[in-house]
């Protein structure tokens, strides 16, 4: 019996005493959980169907309860309040969801729901001047992570990244290498190359303090990189190169991937004609300086100051473009060659006003998708010291961040395990600290600003992922250690019960459900929260109970059977959320 078909049954036979009870049928009743498993395994509540009868919650539920007959699967149905808590068979509650863990394995968990449908999920959008720092690493986690939860529901997902290599910020460190680079490379001065471009984008800061005059010369090598002149663009692809030897290095450790790229410099083009389009339908007009400009209506985004209507510049004066030309180009590109269901821009909260006005242009532009467009916002993230601001050079490099928190690991590791080779010891390091970081960062409301804490982050008996995954490597133990334990194939599952127990099998129980509420509402914290209550739930077990050296076999059996079943969620839940397992910590 799967879980769905166990709720199933459960439901049926409560709807069969609601109507014994009042001699029609329920309009709708979902299964929940009581708040303490010594109440039962389920609970209905009758707070709608109560006010359809004309009665109280509570004399709703208990005449359920009267009505109520046990059988084969339901021992007992009690009223609480307005609560019916239902108790089932040991046997049932624990076979359903154990032995459909074992039937499905990694794929334990998912569902059909996404089946037919395309989603296009962009992350990370990394700009050619400068190296990947802290923010995109908590933009990448959630965009793997939102990718693999609607994966695991089979929707097809398409991970892609929009690469802004043109523009202003882009021109600002071509012009200061050209000025003070003395042809100078990565190679010469030993440095990985997304992290040499961005030493010029600083370098331009810095000298645009003392020279304002620089701008006009950023102005114009942008004018001649749009209308091609040669020696711009030569310089512009090699720096390019540059950055993307050294970013292709940091997805690969951080393990971030992409089905398609698309890149500013070509899908400006295509915004510039939707703009000529615009303009000619209405939906644009040119103001006094001969921009082209969007008038915001006033129900969403009110007047400024002066209480005029608010306007978007989506094509400059001198025909070059803004951020919001490639944005619309690229949209309309997007579910033209894709034939998407929805397209998922995660991007930081400080963007929440560009997206809202892209989308009204795209819903002025009479694109119907555009209702299917999604800002999945989060916060930004700083330091015990700070925040960090790129034209300083005060970020954190995710290359940095991740060789930290190795550092703080493999410390660690060698405390616990003196004899470990240095091959073995780089391969848990890296897997602990990508584990500690990306949990770390998933582990709130995306929408919260957070504070990172490398030394928080790695700990081992905490909100953690080095918590989660020491509990799947405990149990990992458990397993080698059973092998000489000869483990029933029809293992007797009434004999497991007890108050651990269940809580255990509660939390597993719940994974489907928890999987499915991520998808729908784009929200990995749910996963997060269910992993880490799991690992809890099996530490309160194992620090209770007995499990290889119980003298009784048959409960041995079980209990392994048990502790297999939550390895594999802990693993699952993890791996939806970008974080590996490891077998020994």
């Amino acid at each position: 019996m799967t879980i769905q078909n166990l709720k199933i049954q459960i439901l049926f036979e409560i709807e069969k005493a609601f109507e014994k009870a009042f001699s029609k049928k329920p309009e709708k009743l979902e299964l929940g959980f009581p708040p303490d498993v010594k109440f039962g395994d389920f609970a209905v509540e009758f707070f709608g169907e109560a006010k359809n009868l004309g009665r109280s919650p509570a004399e709703t539920a208990k005449k359920v309860e009267n009505s109520f007959e046990a059988g084969d699967l339901i021992v007992e149905a009690k009223a609480v309040g307005p609560y019916l808590n239902i108790k089932i068979k040991n046997e049932k509650l624990f076979g359903a969801v154990i032995g459909e863990a074992e039937k499905e394995k990694e794929k334990f968990g998912g569902s059909k729901i996404g089946k037919g449908k395309k989603v296009m999920v962009e992350y990370l959008s990394p700009n050619t001047n400068k190296p990947l720092h802290l923010g995109h690493a908590r933009n990448g986690s959630i965009g793997m992570a939102l990718s693999n939860i609607l994966e695991a529901q089979d929707y097809e997902i398409i991970k892609t990244i929009l690469i802004n290599d043109r523009g202003v910020h882009i021109c600002k460190s071509m012009l200061a290498w050209q000025k003070w680079g003395n042809g100078e490379t990565p190679e010469s001065s030993k440095m990985k190359g997304d992290h040499f471009v961005g030493k010029y984008y600083v370098k331009y800061a810095v000298e645009a303090e003392k020279n304002p005059e620089l701008e006009n010369e950023v102005q114009e090598m942008l004018k001649k990189w749009e209308e091609g002149d040669k020696e711009t663009i030569k310089v512009w692809k090699l720096m390019n190169k540059w950055f993307y030897e050294g970013f292709k290095e940091t997805c690969k450790n951080y393990y971030f991937q992409f089905d398609e790229k698309f890149y500013e410099s070509e899908t400006y083009k295509f915004g510039k004609d939707i703009v000529e389009k615009g303009l000619e339908k209405g939906v644009f007009r040119k103001d006094e300086t001969g921009a082209i400009v969007f008038d915001l209506p006033e129900s969403d985004f009110g007047k400024d100051k002066n209480g005029e209507l608010k306007k978007q510049t989506v094509l400059r004066a001198d025909g070059t473009s803004v951020y919001m030309t490639q944005d619309l180009g690229t949209a309309v590109s997007r579910f033209e060659k894709y034939k998407l269901e929805a397209l998922i821009y995660v991007v930081g909260s400080e963007q929440t006003f560009h997206f809202k006005v892209l989308f009204k242009i795209l819903e002025s532009l009479e694109y119907d998708w555009a209702k299917n467009l999604h800002h999945f916002s989060y916060g930004m993230i700083s330091l015990p010291e700070g925040k960090m601001k790129s034209r300083e050079g005060t970020v954190v490099d995710a290359d940095d961040l991740l060789a930290e928190v190795e550092k703080l690991v493999s410390v660690q590791v060698k405390e616990h395990d003196p004899e470990i080779s240095k091959e073995e010891l780089n391969i848990r390091a890296r897997k602990i600290a990508l584990g500690a970081i990306k949990f770390h960062l998933l582990r709130v409301r995306p929408a919260q600003d957070i504070e990172f804490d490398p030394k928080e982050s790695v700990a081992i008996d905490g909100f953690t992922g080095s918590y989660c995954q020491y509990a799947y490597a405990r149990i990992c133990g458990i397993i080698r250690n059973a092998k000489n334990k000869k483990i029933k194939k029809d293992t007797d599952f009434s004999l497991l019960g007890n108050k651990e127990e269940l809580e255990l099998i509660q939390k597993l129980i719940q994974f489907p459900e928890v999987l499915e509420q991520a998808g729908k509402e784009l929200n990995p914290l749910r996963i997060v929260t269910l992993v880490y209550e799991i690992a809890q739930a099996f530490n309160l077990f194992y620090n209770n109970h007995q499990v290889l050296d119980e003298k009784n076999e048959k409960i041995t059996s079980a209990r392994i059977k048990l502790a297999e079943a939550t390895g594999l969620v802990i693993k699952n839940g993890l791996n939806l959320l970008g974080i590996e397992v490891l077998e020994r910590m």
